[in-house]
């Protein structure tokens, strides 16, 4: 396929997309057609991303797929699970959204990610990965159940998330069940880095087999001479073609598990994926079809750098060449982070760092590179990462498990069972903690203090600014029990000061106050500082920062309470369960009079996507919110004392 020049075209350049209703005229469209609609869903793409980051690469491979399934399928009736659904812009793009699309992870706009609210055509919000096959297993027993057995069921998965636990664990009870099922494994050897693992090798001996490659040629070219639509003719070699490929590979993985394989077959030629889909549409039983795509397929840099152009920056294209739009701010608190693991890697032989299929988004390739015989990226299996970790640990290493706090959850039973039972001084690192901006509910961090802080002798701390989060590592590392350390997707705050010593279970503070107390758990020191220079002409505030939701300061706690001042807390989480309720609980339990704290966070609510700002504005996180609120307090706390 020749690559499409990206433009700065307008919708009406793009006459296919524009006209489409839903998906359903895509079956009556010529090739020729349909590989203009491909030509279109990759210019609205490259627009896209010369107005703000999102998913580039990943959509960009699955274009000729989305269309060939579309074509096949009529999904409004039959049922289509994407796993991970970051890949579904050109499915957006194809089911009536074209002329929403420019919206698309902005605050009021399309998710990033499927959506059941926006269209009859999305089922699950599915933005992680490896439960696309077990939904869709589901998904078919009730069809069947329900007496709806004529429905078809598409779980489309990348071999990035196959390696998946869960991924085996569904695989094992379709095969069981024999229910129906089209399980499309696209192939496009990466996930967001280069996938790793035993699986990846088998699914390149699958892809690179000379004999098979030959062969496969020869049933195409037969295939191009039979009629379709189950004849039996068609169905005969499907057959010889599949005993043939078993013994010439001997890979027999899938048909053990009773589930038919076939493949793998070219994912950007949408006429033999047309066919190939209408056959395996017709099988009885669990069917695998092997798709092999490349990921930025169509536009030439993100070909040749997919790990980049997984979630690159606004960039605007130049013959070929992007050049960022992007502007530079402090640099994050991922890249402390990283810099941190990297002077406890040199500093001692015991740390290992341990990523789930993150290396790029946790920014450690220079760790992968300079410490290789520490680093272990084990693939999208948070599960495994943790029970790996604690393994280590028990020989007396000290691992660092860096992963999304949204991601850590999938680990719940390991972080129990084998670390916080085991006592094991495991270090959690906890990127994307709080707001995830644009990314959405699937990958906003907002529970993770709450589902901590219920473990004995685990520690939970939050840097509240770029000069402690070297720091807390350090101590993390030292201490003789499980840690966890979260962090935001924001820059960090630069202060012109020397940090306090970290001391377990104790806080910093940052500023006296004569009225009240901001007391703000990790990055929400800057909107407290903001909040209290907006106070200066007319309430006194001091700000905390708290450091520690476990084990809570409860001397800071008796002397911010203590006298009459106001106390407000704030956090970048859900109210419940969170540092406010900690610090409430213990307020309580010293037998303060808990009426003058007022409690700022997440409200109970899954939250959209959206700016980070914005976001924070929304909930009264944000400086102007949090000075209301302090006047209000204070006003209360006046009224209180007449």
């Amino acid at each position: 396929m020749s690559e499409p020049e990206p433009t700065t075209a307008q919708p009406c350049s793009h006459p296919l997309l524009s006209s489409l209703p839903d998906a359903s005229p895509l079956k009556s469209m010529s090739r020729d057609q349909l590989k203009d609609v491909a030509s279109e869903i990759r210019d609205v793409l490259c627009n896209l991303l010369a107005t703000r980051t999102a998913h580039f690469a990943s959509n960009l491979g699955v274009v000729e797929l989305c269309i060939a399934l579309h074509c096949e399928f009529d999904f409004r009736h039959d049922r289509l699970i994407w796993d991970t659904g970051h890949q579904v812009y050109p499915h957006k793009l194809v089911t009536g959204r074209y002329h929403d699309f420019p919206s698309i992870r902005t605050r009021g706009g399309l998710m990033g990610y499927p959506n059941p609210v926006e269209s009859e055509y999305d089922l699950f919000m599915t933005g992680h990965a490896g439960c696309s096959v077990s939904t869709a297993v589901g998904l078919r027993s009730g069809d069947v159940l329900s007496g709806n057995a004529d429905r078809r069921t598409v779980a489309v998965i990348g071999d990035g998330a196959f390696p998946s636990g869960i991924v085996f664990e569904a695989m094992n009870n379709a095969g069981e069940l024999e229910d129906d099922l089209t399980i499309i494994l696209n192939d496009n050897k990466m996930s967001i880095c280069p996938r790793v693992g035993s699986v990846a090798t088998y699914l390149d001996r699958l892809r690179s087999n000379p004999y098979y490659t030959g062969l496969k040629h020869e049933v195409t070219r037969l295939l191009d001479h039979v009629p379709m639509f189950g004849d039996p003719t068609e169905r005969l070699l499907a057959q010889m073609k599949e005993g043939v490929k078993a013994g010439l590979l001997g890979g027999m993985l899938f048909e053990e598990l009773n589930i038919r394989y076939v493949g793998p077959i070219d994912g950007h030629d949408i006429p033999m994926m047309r066919k190939y889909l209408a056959m395996v549409r017709e099988m009885k039983g669990p069917v695998l079809l092997h798709v092999v795509t490349e990921k930025g397929h169509g536009y030439k840099p993100a070909a040749e750098d997919p790990v980049f152009f997984h979630t690159p920056p606004a960039f605007k294209d130049d013959r070929g060449k992007p050049v960022s739009t992007a502007s530079s701010g402090c640099p994050p608190f991922t890249l402390h982070a990283r810099d941190a693991i990297r002077r406890q890697m040199a500093d001692d032989k015991r740390v290992t760092i341990i990523t789930a299929a993150m290396c790029q988004g946790n920014k450690l390739e220079p760790i992968r590179e300079q410490f290789p015989d520490r680093f272990f990226d084990v693939g999208i299996c948070e599960s495994h990462a943790v029970a790996f970790a604690a393994g280590q640990c028990k020989n007396g290493m000290r691992p660092i498990v860096d992963i999304y706090s949204t991601f850590l959850q999938r680990s719940y039973d390991q972080i129990f069972q084998e670390v916080a039972l085991q006592d094991l001084p495991v270090v959690f690192l906890m990127d994307r903690a709080g707001l995830t901006g644009p990314d959405g509910p699937t990958h906003h961090g907002i529970f993770d203090i709450g589902y901590l802080r219920v473990f004995p002798n685990m520690v939970v701390m939050a840097p509240g600014y770029a000069g402690e989060v070297d720091l807390m590592l350090a101590k993390a590392i030292q201490h003789d029990h499980s840690c966890a350390i979260r962090y935001p997707k924001a820059s960090a705050l630069e202060l012109d000061r020397t940090p306090d010593e970290v001391v377990i279970g104790k806080s910093e503070r940052i500023r006296e106050g004569r009225d009240g107390t901001i007391v703000a758990y990790g990055a929400m020191l800057d909107q407290a500082l903001a909040a209290a220079d907006l106070l200066a002409d007319d309430l006194d505030v001091g700000v905390i920062n708290a450091r520690f939701v476990k084990p809570i300061d409860r001397e800071m706690i008796r002397e911010t309470m203590s006298g009459d001042k106001f106390v407000v807390t704030l956090e970048e989480h859900v109210k419940m369960g969170g540092f406010g309720s900690a610090f409430l609980e213990a307020a309580a339990e010293e037998r303060l009079d808990t009426r003058k704290i007022h409690i700022l966070a997440l409200r109970d609510e899954f939250i959209e996507h959206g700016d980070r700002e914005e976001l924070l504005a929304e909930h009264g996180l944000a400086a102007e919110p949090i000075a209301a609120t302090c006047r209000e307090a204070a006003n209360l706390q006046a009224i209180s004392l007449q």
